[in-house]
């Protein structure tokens, strides 16, 4: 007996949320609104981990919970300032990213809901709140 295949499978494996993850990143390293988020020099650790997260949670291997646990995303950004103008640069970015799969219409709705919603329950401050760093994302 053969299991329909999940999310992940449908849109590629791995090779479709590395490329998803390292187009991201490619845009984070020169937004000034997202980029001061990110403490470590070097992106690449930040884009493993949400690498990782996103291959477990559409359905390939659960690395990223062997490694770090519980993903407990909201609690893994409390450190960080996430406003209305954080969420959208991250948005902007993702959407350009997402662009860049190629997927088709139904499977790219369904990323898009998802990262939508993900990245309207990380606000976490208003326009009005101060900036300021404490942690590392995700």
């Amino acid at each position: 007996m053969t299991t329909a295949p999940n999310f992940y499978e449908l849109v590629g494996g791995e090779p479709t949320f590395r490329k998803l993850v390292d187009e991201f990143y490619a845009g984070v390293a020169d937004d000034p609104i997202l980029r001061p988020l990110y403490p470590e020099e070097d992106l690449g650790p930040a884009n493993e981990r949400f690498r990782l997260f996103l291959i477990q949670y559409w359905g390939g291997p659960s690395t990223y919970s062997e490694r770090r646990g519980h993903p407990r995303l909201r609690m893994r950004h409390a450190p960080f300032r996430i406003g209305p103008a954080e969420r959208d640069a991250w948005l902007r970015q993702m959407r350009r990213a997402v662009d860049a799969l190629g997927l088709d219409p139904e499977h790219e709705a369904v990323l898009w809901e998802y990262l939508e919603r993900a990245a309207h329950f990380m606000v976490n401050a208003d326009d009005d709140t101060p900036s300021g760093l404490i942690g590392r994302i995700v």
